[in-house]
């Protein structure tokens, strides 16, 4: 199997942080955004509340809400903290609360919290100043949960992907290189999380929870959920265009769809301290 590269694409794991302008150009997709990207497995959501003292829950980076809504489904109070006012509108359409901010920079007001979580965003979060902004925020005996899902294609969709991307857009990032494993691409991105865990000294030992899911695409679904990925909203449209009609032949090519063998990657501590 062969891994789509996490986003974003443009800076290392360790600096995509300071890149706040691609981190803030989801929400001129929101909508494509909310109708297109995969959810998590509903065990990896028992896993974490099980693993929890309670069921408020803060969302960093709560994007349309496709991280929150399972836990909110399962009878938490979910609130929201987002940079970005037109993803958040799509969180708050589902009940969803959300605060606009910059995580590193959000007034808790004094609230605290039973989990914090970070699904597909942390990345964008400092991971030392995140860290011990969530150690703050959770009371003791909280747990952290940050989650990427890292997707595998079937090998002959990759190459094809790569070839595509290469004619198109050389040079750019997205599909530059294949990379056996589907957690493999996204391992730097865990291990930078666990590291700013570890440096708060406010958390117990992190680990990494992994669970294995599927999603089918055809090739409508697909295309439709391209223009969602880190830089792409930036590609020049006639660019775009290009890059979309070679996918779509792509999977056209592969029998018209395709499944993706998804793992849902989680980085957890528990925070420590007299509860």
């Amino acid at each position: 199997m062969t891994t789509i590269p996490p986003d974003p694409q443009q800076l290392s794991p360790w600096e995509s942080h300071h890149a706040r302008q691609i981190a803030e150009s989801f929400g001129s997709e929101a909508e494509c955004y909310e109708r297109t990207r995969p959810t998590y497995p509903k065990d990896m959501v028992n896993a974490i509340l099980a693993a929890s003292p309670g069921r408020g829950v803060l969302d960093v980076g709560i994007g349309t809400g496709i991280s929150a809504r399972p836990f909110q489904h399962e009878g938490c109070h979910v609130l929201g903290v987002d940079p970005d006012e037109r993803m958040a509108e799509y969180a708050r359409q589902s009940g969803l609360e959300v605060e606009i901010a910059k995580f590193e920079e959000w007034d808790a007001a004094g609230r605290t919290f039973d989990i914090v979580i970070a699904g597909q965003s942390w990345h964008w979060v400092d991971p030392v100043l995140g860290a011990f902004k969530t150690a703050k925020v959770l009371r003791p005996g909280g747990r952290i949960a940050l989650f990427w899902n890292a997707g595998s294609f079937p090998p002959d969709l990759a190459s094809g992907f790569s070839a595509v991307y290469g004619r198109v857009l050389p040079g750019f990032p997205f599909f530059r290189n294949s990379t056996p494993g589907g957690t493999t691409a996204y391992t730097p991105l865990s291990d930078n999380a666990i590291d700013g865990i570890r440096q708060t000294g406010a958390f117990g030992e992190p680990e990494l929870w992994q669970f294995d899911w599927e999603r089918p695409y055809t090739r409508n679904q697909w295309l439709e959920q391209v223009p969602t990925f880190g830089g792409h909203p930036q590609v020049p449209p006639d660019k775009l265009v290009e890059l979309l009609v070679g996918i779509g032949e792509a999977i056209d090519a592969a029998g018209g769809s395709f499944t993706m063998g998804y793992t849902a990657m989680v980085v957890t501590a528990t925070r420590l301290g007299a509860s």
